[in-house]
């Protein structure tokens, strides 16, 4: 595996810049939960005030370049989900958010917490099925594929609560 470049040599390489999160997955504890980090600030900065389609078109069009970047940065970095690459994290985290605020309508802050920590929670463990596409899809679809999955997996339980009609204060 390459050594992770400086952040100067992140601001010289604008793939590894945005795979790498703008610097966050060099932190060197928990790079991806760093990543989420930054996503979740991300996400209140730049989709509360757009429209749903509008919204879904950019988590989509993030997704489609993460192909692109994750793989990229996958190679460059010598290996197939380097844990320094969180732009994956972004998407993942952006879509949980996005569900929780604009399907479910809970509050900006309350989207953040249990999105965080569903997302999180799903990512991190690897339930079936994510840790087979995790070791079986490779390349940045692979890359992108296992923390979509863990989103969705973030997106079920939160269905499922609301569904069963658990107490509110569980979900916000």
């Amino acid at each position: 595996m390459t050594a992770l470049p400086s952040f100067a040599q992140l601001c010289r390489n604008p793939v590894l810049l945005l795979a790498l999160g703008f610097g966050s997955g060099l932190l060197p504890k928990a790079p991806g939960t760093w990543g989420s980090v930054l996503a979740v600030g991300l996400y209140g900065l730049l989709f509360p005030g757009l429209s749903l389609q509008w919204a879904i078109a950019i988590l989509l069009t993030s997704f489609v370049i993460g192909i692109g970047l994750c793989g990229a940065a996958a190679a460059a970095l010598g290996a197939h989900d380097h844990g320094a690459v969180v732009w994956d994290e972004f998407v993942g985290q952006w879509m949980v958010l996005l569900y929780l605020q604009r399907v479910m309508d809970f509050p900006l802050l309350a989207s953040a917490a249990v999105g965080f920590l569903l997302f999180r929670l799903f990512d991190i463990v690897k339930p079936w099925p994510i840790r087979w596409f995790d070791r079986n899809v490779h390349g940045g679809l692979g890359v992108m594929l296992d923390d979509v999955l863990a989103a969705l997996m973030a997106i079920g339980l939160v269905f499922i609560v609301e569904q069963v009609g658990l107490p509110g204060f569980l979900l916000g």
